[in-house]
């Protein structure tokens, strides 16, 4: 089963790649783009016997190794 982890910097933290894009996206005449943030997507193939197991290891990926917990929130989800 495929599976998407979404990282992003938690609120609290500074954004230095976001507000690079927001600065950019200002210049091409975008000004609406307000708050910009950047994260990434790490998108896992899971060989597991139920949905429910593939989103549980993606979890403990998550958690033990692609997500740095003091500076990042994560979503995990189902493709």
């Amino acid at each position: 089963m495929k599976v998407r982890v979404e990282v992003m910097l938690k609120t609290s933290v500074l954004d230095p790649q976001g507000k690079a894009v927001e600065h950019a996206l200002k210049m091409l005449g975008f000004a609406n783009a307000v708050d910009v943030r950047v994260g990434k997507l790490i998108e896992l193939d899971i060989a597991a016997p139920t949905v429910e197991a593939a989103l549980a290891e993606a979890r403990s990926m998550a958690e033990k190794l692609l997500v740095n917990p003091i500076i990042e929130d994560f979503r995990i989800h189902g493709v």
